[in-house]
């Protein structure tokens, strides 16, 4: 009883709303209100994990095997206001109700053995001290609340480089080429890896990422995003 008071004195104080309407926020919604939960634009890619759009757009440039995305990008749509909130706006809490959903999702359609360990890409220690967190890893550590799966931080990011979001496929691919490593004295030989990020558009940091992971004897590399952009 006194734990209940506690919380409705907080949300009286700090009361918690939802990020894409504004919408008070009832106890058992943790971050989205229902009603946008609802109208999120989900991709369903898990469906057709081995052949479909993204897979497409990342052939040659890498061996992974599933490639997902939890929802579609669009600009001005409800991905680009939660991703604009999760990165620039203090809503961590955002990426690990993407991770606790897709994750759910995913479990539901028997995903829960498919991997060993969940890993994200990682942000340059510089970036990760100036926003105080990793989106990635937000929504890595929702996805291993929902599927029981282990998250490690592997990969580290060697150099700090410029924006993606301006630049053509083939500036992506050279921004991002002997960007990532994996930590000292880390093993992964033998594990199936779940490589998570924030958005896939090119694709190109992903498919550095997962090169190192499979030139370091990870037996397989599937990729999953909160959402897909064009």
């Amino acid at each position: 009883m006194r734990f209940l008071f506690w919380n409705d004195f907080l949300d009286l104080i700090f009361p918690r709303n939802c990020p894409q309407c504004g919408r008070a926020l009832f106890d058992f919604e943790p971050c989205l209100c229902t009603v946008c939960q609802g109208s999120l634009p989900l991709a369903n890619f898990h469906l057709r994990p081995f052949d479909n759009e993204l897979s497409s757009k990342i052939r040659g440039l890498t061996q992974v095997n599933r490639v997902m995305a939890f929802l579609r990008f669009s600009k001005k749509g409800q991905s680009q206001k939660l991703l604009h909130q999760l990165k620039y706006r203090n809503k961590p809490e955002i990426g690990e109700e993407m991770g606790r959903l897709y994750g759910l999702s995913l479990a539901n359609h028997g995903y829960q053995k498919e991997w060993d360990v969940i890993v994200p890409v990682p942000l340059h220690p510089m970036k990760q001290k100036r926003r105080g967190y990793n989106q990635s890893e937000k929504f890595g550590v929702g996805l291993s609340k929902s599927l029981g799966i282990k998250l490690e931080n592997f990969l580290e990011r060697k150099k700090f480089t410029e924006t993606q979001t301006k630049k053509s496929r083939l500036q992506r691919l050279d921004n991002v080429e002997e960007v990532f490593d994996l930590k000292a004295n880390e093993e992964i030989s033998g594990l199936r890896i779940l490589l998570v990020d924030d958005v896939i558009t090119t694709g190109a940091t992903l498919c550095a990422c997962a090169n190192v992971l499979l030139a370091n004897g990870a037996k397989t590399v599937d990729l999953a995003t909160i959402a897909a952009g064009g």
